[in-house]
């Protein structure tokens, strides 16, 4: 991966020999390694789990909500991180129509927008306490279609990072996109991911 900008660290089956594969985005101040320690919660051997490391700990300095500008260069760096990490896995033999996305909290928002700016048929994606990117009334004219793509939004009502109605928002632009959307909202649930969360992620694995 010369053009990569990040380290990216895997676990699971080899890329060449695997039934799918799962990019997992860490989010603010976590680790590529830390979000791979999820990966054994999916209870799938057979898939392999490619986690990319942002540089400094963090995808974009400030909040997800927060003008676009006021989080470039790093926002347009981490989108291109993830577009380097999507072809590297398919140049390995991996589909996009196998490759699951996963991120959680700043992780989570930058999959979501990644999905949406690059919408085709992926494996799935999972946005697991996030939503899409830029401050209230963000145009989301985005093009492209995710053609039935399985997707997963489960977060808390009481986040205090992701408010409920943008969770809701990305719901519903994800479906205008041909996402193929379960969004669940768990009752005074931390800023964390809970058991129900991954089950609904191995339902995705699972079926593909």
């Amino acid at each position: 991966m010369t053009t990569m900008t990040t380290n990216v660290i895997r676990a699971g089956a080899p890329l060449g020999a695997a039934r799918a594969a799962m990019i997992m985005v860490h989010g603010r101040g976590a680790s590529a390694e830390g979000m791979l320690g999820l990966a054994d919660a999916f209870e799938a051997g057979d898939i392999a789990y490619v986690a990319p490391q942002a540089r400094s700990g963090s995808w974009y300095p400030q909040s997800f909500m927060a003008p676009i500008a006021q989080n470039e260069p790093h926002l347009s760096n981490a989108l291109e991180t993830l577009s380097d990490v999507v072809a590297d896995v398919e140049r390995q033999g991996v589909p996009s129509e196998k490759i699951v996305l996963l991120g959680f909290s700043q992780g989570a928002c930058l999959a979501l927008e990644f999905a949406a700016r690059n919408a085709r048929r992926f494996g799935g994606v999972a946005g697991l306490s996030g939503g899409l990117i830029g401050p209230e009334g963000t145009p989301r004219t985005y093009a492209g279609s995710l053609a039935g793509t399985p997707v997963f939004l489960g977060c808390s009502d009481i986040d205090f990072h992701i408010p409920l109605k943008r969770v809701k928002e990305s719901a519903e632009v994800l479906k205008a996109l041909g996402g193929n959307v379960t969004e669940i909202i768990y009752p005074g649930m931390g800023h964390t991911i809970v058991q129900d969360e991954v089950e609904h992620v191995k339902k995705i694995l699972k079926d593909l």
